[in-house]
């Protein structure tokens, strides 16, 4: 007997990618899918291959409680305010929360399925990671358990779906605005013009001169990985004109001695990730690869100059829509069901 599942905010950029990701699994038996919305888009229809038509409802707690798992890709407003009444009880609903509203809250689990699963059995709440922190652990994980990380630096080049479709949408009418000189581009999403442009600048700037969006991958790598307080990990992120699929420059300094070889073997084997290095036949990770793409994808493996025998610089390209939100938010569904911790 399969579940029923509901998608809340089915209609913007990450609750479309939830639709295909469940119609993919095989892991997650799914009888029934709801979507709810708002008053503006109950009563529209979704086309799905699996579910057929489904109708969208007006949300309701107690319609969501019906449900054996419910994603919330909506605002951390809107799941501050509802995602603790949908699951509470023993009759209440698994909910997968792809904001940021619980991911630091020390009894609610922040979940990459390949790393820290287990803590699935914890809460009926689960809180999905930040994208860019998602995309970069699927390789920084494996190499630290081969080899010890003493620090981390992070540069992110994340593309217009990290702020939605709105930002997606102001990307692209940019575009064709500024190919005509005589229009002046008047950002609305972003804090610049970004066609033909690199922005420095990706949510709130902090007391210590970083954004919010940098000390996410901070803390949240932290937290998903129990790497210690003195395991420094800095991060500069910057928007680019690309649609989709967040790019990382990744460089790791390790306790232990790194073959690069052996490194290389190390992300091969891992679940999640795709090697694609062979700099000769220029082939690396890029967006346009990434895009669409399951697993992110690790190239540019190399010894860094800068630590010498004990550091690797690699650059991972995943896409934001999908490894980074609505693909990982399926796979703790998955673990949970394996688990035992989802429940009729």
């Amino acid at each position: 007997m399969g579940y029923s599942v509901a998608i809340i905010g089915g209609s913007g950029a990450v609750g479309k990618e939830i639709v295909p990701c469940l119609e993919n699994s095989k892991d997650l038996p799914v009888d029934k899918l709801r979507i709810f919305g708002s008053s503006r888009s109950a009563g529209s229809t979704v086309a799905t291959k699996q579910f057929g038509d489904v109708k969208i409802e007006l949300f309701s707690v107690d319609a969501a409680r019906e449900c054996d798992v419910v994603f919330l890709a909506v605002s951390g407003d809107f799941s501050l305010e509802h995602a603790e009444k949908i699951c509470e009880g023993d009759d209440g609903a698994v909910v997968i929360d792809n904001s940021s509203a619980f991911r630091y809250r020390p009894n609610i689990p922040l979940v990459v399925p390949e790393i820290n699963g287990e803590e699935t059995k914890k809460n009926r709440l689960i809180a999905n990671p930040n994208c860019t922190t998602a995309i970069g652990l699927m390789a920084i994980y494996p190499l630290s358990q081969k080899f010890g990380v003493k620090r981390i630096i992070m540069s992110t080049y994340q593309a217009a779906s990290g702020a939605g479709q709105p930002g997606m949408d102001e990307l692209l009418e940019g575009t064709r605005q500024s190919l005509d000189r005589n229009t002046k581009l008047e950002p609305k999403v972003f804090s610049h013009p970004l066609p033909f442009n690199v922005i420095p600048h990706i949510d709130k700037f902090q007391e210590n001169g970083y954004t919010k969006e940098e000390m996410k991958v901070t803390w949240e790598c932290k937290k998903i990985c129990g790497f210690p307080d003195d395991c420094p990990i800095s991060c500069t992120a910057v928007r680019i004109p690309t649609l989709r699929a967040h790019s990382e420059s990744i460089v790791i300094e390790t306790v232990e001695t790194v073959d690069v070889d052996e490194a290389r073997t190390v992300l091969e084997s891992a679940k999640g990730v795709k090697v694609v290095d062979d700099p000769s036949n220029s082939i690396y990770p890029m967006p346009l690869t990434a895009t669409g793409q399951y697993d992110v994808e690790v190239g540019r493996i190399r010894k860094s100059i800068a630590f010498g025998d004990n550091g690797l610089e690699f650059f991972v390209c995943g896409d934001q829509l999908l490894r980074g939100a609505a693909l990982n938010a399926v796979l703790i569904a998955e673990e949970m069901h394996r688990n035992g911790s989802l429940k009729h």
